[in-house]
């Protein structure tokens, strides 16, 4: 992504971009249906900084997000600096996750209609379609329960992404992981694009056409990105999307 605005006299240039791509994912979260109110967050690590991250002012809508009003938090729920308040559930999720998951530089919180709908299903998510089949490696679970401590729900959240990038929340919501934002956002685009059709499926009454097993493990083995860099594809699609959220309104980048 090129950048179009200058980043501010004191901040870094990589911090900047990235908070640019953090911005453009709000928005794009906007544009494809998948908010909820001033709810649900994406965050990103600050590059060189792996203890604090990037995420949206708790407050705002998600079309009100730009690069420069979204607030730097650290590990231990400290806003290092911004104008608004954390939202604590937003810390735990993130700072669970990033901090189990190194390897990672964001995550994607959604609470959709079709993703709440499928994290309520005992099935999980079904081999029925090709995003499906794609996600069906990378995707686990994670039990939604009473939160007794913080250190308790972290380390429960830290378990579940484990290998993963991507979880179903039982009874809550999607999440998605990645080295980039826009493979962050290409997992959830996967993801929510299956359960959308699991629950037009569903709803149908007939029993779906199942691939056979063989097929299934192709797709999949086919979905599993590189160990060393998000996939070509997902890098061609982000950058897609932030010409289109560039189309539509570059204020994002302010």
């Amino acid at each position: 992504m090129v950048l179009s605005r200058s980043a501010p006299s004191e901040m870094d240039n990589r911090e900047w971009r990235v908070r640019q791509e953090l911005a453009c994912c709000y928005r794009a979260f906007v544009h494809y249906g998948w908010t909820d109110l001033i709810f649900t967050h994406i965050s990103a690590r600050v590059p060189d900084q792996p203890d604090q991250y990037l995420i949206n002012p708790y407050g705002l809508l998600f079309d009100e997000i730009t690069a420069s009003n979204l607030i730097k938090v650290d590990f231990e729920g400290n806003l290092v600096s911004g104008d608004y308040p954390v939202n604590d559930a937003g810390h735990l999720i993130h700072s669970a996750v990033l901090d189990a998951r190194p390897d990672v530089n964001a995550v994607l919180h959604s609470h959709t209609r079709a993703g709440m709908a499928v994290s309520c299903m005992p099935s999980g998510l079904l081999p029925i379609t090709q995003q499906a089949n794609e996600m069906l490696g990378l995707v686990g679970t994670h039990k939604y329960g009473l939160v007794t401590s913080q250190e308790d729900e972290c380390e429960a959240l830290g378990k579940s992404i484990s290998d993963r990038w991507a979880l179903i929340l039982e009874n809550h919501g999607l999440l998605s992981v990645g080295r980039t934002v826009g493979e962050a956002f290409y997992f959830m685009y996967m993801l929510e694009n299956a359960c959308k059709v699991q629950v037009d499926v569903v709803a149908s009454g007939q029993e779906p056409v199942r691939p056979d097993k063989d097929t299934i493990q192709l797709i999949s083995d086919y979905g599993r990105p590189p160990p060393d860099k998000p996939s070509s594809f997902s890098e061609l699609s982000w950058e897609a999307v932030t010409r289109l959220m560039d189309r539509k309104d570059s204020g994002y980048r302010d």
